[in-house]
Formats: C-alpha cells, sequence, structure tokens
C-alpha cells in the first residue's frame, strides 16, 4: 500500500517514545494561533511532534547536567578564551563540544596551574558532553575519597557507588590527588578505572601530572597500575599561567550590575 495514504506513517517512529498528551497540548496551541492559518493539519501535527521532541530532549538535558553535580553549572565551551598563554584553540574545544564520548574511550588529562581555569573548562567540557546526551558525573578528588569512606561500612552502597562511577559515560575527576588518599581509596580507584579501560573516557584535571601521581599515591604497584590506565590511552591539554580566575573576577567586577 501507498505510504502516501497514510501520512501518519512519516510521523509514527518520531512519536513512540512521546506522550501523547505533549503532542496534543502542543497541537492545539498551534491550532490557536492565527499566523499557522495557512498550514494544514497534517503540517500541524507534525510541528507538534517535532516541538514535543525538542522539549523532550530538553528535559533530559536538564536533568543529565543537575545529575552531574557541576561546581559552575553555566561553564559554556562557546564563553571559553582562548588568548595566548592559555593553551587551547577554539578548534580544538569545538571538537570536544560535539566529541561522541561513549564510541571513543580515549581519556583527557587537563594540567594546569592554580587558577588556570582547569575546573571551568572540566565543566564546560561534560556540560557539552550532557548537550549531546551523555551521562556526566562529576566529583573532585577528595570528595570522591569522602564518599567512599562513607559507604565502605554499607557494602551495598559501596558496590552501587563503583558501579555509577564504572558506568557513567564520562566520569571527571577534579583535583586529582592535590591531597593524599589512603590505600582503600587508592583500591577503589584502581577498580573504577580498570572497569572503564577501553570502554568509556576519564576526564582528569590536575594542577600535576603523571610523573608526580605515581609518587603521590600510597602503593607503588597500585600506582603505576591507576596510572598506566590514565595515562597511556588519553589525550593532554595542558593550560598556560594565564590566571583565568582572576581575569573572570575582573570582568564580574567590571559588570554595571556587579556589587561587592
Amino acid at each position: 500500500m501507498d505510504s502516501g495514504a497514510h501520512p501518519h506513517h512519516r510521523w509514527c517512529p518520531r512519536n513512540i517514545h512521546l506522550r501523547v498528551t505533549h503532542v496534543a497540548t502542543r497541537f492545539e496551541e498551534l491550532v490557536q494561533d492565527e499566523t499557522n492559518d495557512t498550514l494544514t493539519p497534517e503540517q500541524l501535527f507534525l510541528t507538534a511532534v517535532d516541538d514535543a521532541l525538542e522539549q523532550r530532549r530538553h528535559s533530559r538535558v536538564e536533568k543529565l547536567i543537575r545529575q552531574a553535580r557541576f561546581p559552575i553549572p553555566h561553564a559554556s565551551i562557546a564563553e571559553l578564551d582562548y588568548r595566548d598563554g592559555l593553551g587551547i584553540t577554539g578548534v580544538r574545544m569545538r571538537r570536544y563540544a560535539a566529541h561522541a564520548w561513549r564510541a571513543d574511550p580515549t581519556n583527557l588529562l587537563i594540567i594546569s596551574p592554580t587558577g588556570g581555569g582547569k575546573t571551568y573548562l572540566a565543566c564546560a567540557i561534560g556540560i557539552s558532553a550532557c548537550l549531546t546526551e551523555h551521562t556526566v558525573t562529576y566529583t573532585r578528588m577528595d570528595d570522591l575519597a569522602r564518599r567512599l569512606i562513607i559507604t565502605r561500612s554499607d557494602g551495598i552502597a559501596h558496590q552501587q557507588l563503583l558501579n555509577e562511577l564504572s558506568d557513567v559515560d564520562l566520569l571527571i575527576i577534579d583535583d586529582f590527588l592535590t591531597v593524599g588518599i589512603d590505600s582503600d581509596a587508592a583500591s577503589d580507584l584502581f577498580a573504577v578505572l580498570a572497569n572503564r579501560e577501553h570502554r568509556l573516557p576519564t576526564v582528569i584535571a590536575s594542577q600535576s601530572g603523571p610523573s608526580y601521581w605515581v609518587e603521590a599515591l600510597p602503593d607503588r604497584v597500585a600506582a603505576d597500575s591507576i596510572v598506566n590506565r590514565l595515562a597511556n590511552h588519553s589525550r593532554t591539554i595542558k593550560l598556560g599561567r594565564v590566571d583565568m580566575r582572576k581575569l573572570r573576577d575582573d570582568h564580574a567586577r567590571a559588570d554595571k550590575d556587579h556589587w561587592e
């Protein structure tokens, strides 16, 4: 039978995951809008489906960003400063904005001195991943170590945390080894990274590099294994010595609505 005789064949695949009430509400809004008087009912219905799909995607993205727990939830690759000395380029950052993280489990190491903008950059990359509907978990290393300690007395909760860290599309660990961790936390970190290796990527943001990490971890054998899993299959961004924290503060103070 000619599919042209059944216009609904064109929208059924898109509509399968939508609630009928959402489409119906939007369709009614479009019908009541006089600017749409020249459109056919089918055109209005297809527009309602598209709008409902976009609203559904927008809601999912907002939820992904909330669940990731970014400390800078407004961070954006579009707002990055590419001045000389920062160590990043617009071309490279746009690639990360559109990156298919699930398809490419290559880790990313962001190395930056204090105030160099590593946290903002890590958040901007993570939020871009949410915008392309990846699941993301952001955590600082000290917070992660604390959560591992707290849940260790509850075997189920502890395993749930390890599973979450192992299976999220993009795991971001900020302030990596800025403070030391105990051997139990190092063992848990090894387990997570071993589970993610060649499967899902991890972003590490740190003031130091792999050579320091080996020395900072409590067990040399575990340290070698952890660092190898992070560094051997990775890309690296080395931010320059521009104090991005001070620049952002200066820009904020220059805003006409700023007050102290």
